[in-house]
C-alpha cells in the first residue's frame, strides 16, 4: 500500500453508499427537531468535512498553515491512518445497520421507535459519531496536515451539539429505560466519554 491519498476516499464513498441504500428502510418520523435547530451543527459538519477533503483551502490568504504537516510523511503513518479510517468507517456502518429504520439525519422520534442498546450501541450511545470521528482522525493522520486535524475537531463539535438534541429526545421518549442506559454506556468512547 502506497501513500496514495485517493485511497482515502474509498471508505467515505462506502459510507455514503450505505447511507443512501439504508435510507430506504427509514421509518416515518412522528417528531423531528425543527430545521432551525439544525443550522449550527450542519454548518460545523460541512466545514469539518471540507477541511478534511479540500487541500486547496490552504491557498486562501492567511491559511497556509493549514497545509503544514503535523506528522512526518511516512508510509507507516499513512497506513496507520488508513487503517484507523477504515475501522472507523466500518464501525459507523455497523452502527447504522444496527439502528435500521430508527435512524434519521436529524434528531427525531420515528414511528414505533425502539431504543437500540445492542451491537455497537452496547459500546457507545452514539456509535455512528464514534465511527465517523475515528474515520476522520484516520484521514487526518494519513494526510498529516493541520487542516484535517482542525476538520476532525470541528466535526466533533458538530456531533457534540447534535448529541445534546438527540439525548433530550431519547430521555423524553424512553423516560423509564434511557437514564439507566445513559449511566451504563458512555456517549462516544467506551469507558471515557
Amino acid at each position: 500500500m502506497t501513500s496514495n491519498p485517493t485511497l482515502l476516499v474509498i471508505p467515505w464513498l462506502v459510507l455514503g453508499a450505505v447511507w443512501l441504500v439504508a435510507a430506504a428502510s427509514q421509518k416515518a418520523a412522528v417528531h423531528r427537531q425543527p430545521l432551525s435547530g439544525r443550522f449550527l451543527y450542519v454548518v460545523l459538519a460541512l466545514l469539518g468535512f471540507i477541511l478534511l477533503a479540500k487541500s486547496g483551502i490552504t491557498a486562501l490568504p492567511g491559511l497556509g498553515w493549514l497545509g503544514v504537516r503535523f506528522v512526518p510523511q511516512l508510509p507507516a503513518i499513512f497506513i496507520a491512518g488508513f487503517v484507523l479510517e477504515l475501522a472507523g468507517a466500518l464501525f459507523a456502518v455497523w452502527a447504522r445497520l444496527t439502528l435500521g429504520g430508527n435512524w434519521s439525519g436529524r434528531p427525531s422520534l420515528m414511528a414505533n421507535h425502539e431504543l437500540v442498546t445492542s451491537g455497537p450501541y452496547a459500546l457507545a450511545r452514539h456509535p455512528i459519531y464514534t465511527g465517523l470521528l475515528f474515520a476522520a482522525l484516520g484521514t487526518a493522520l494519513a494526510i498529516g496536515e493541520w487542516r484535517c486535524l482542525l476538520g476532525t475537531f470541528v466535526l466533533a463539535s458538530a456531533f457534540l451539539i447534535k448529541i445534546q438534541a438527540e439525548e433530550r429526545l431519547m430521555m423524553q421518549a424512553f423516560a423509564d429505560s434511557y437514564p439507566a442506559y445513559r449511566r451504563r454506556v458512555k456517549a462516544l468512547i467506551p469507558g471515557v466519554l
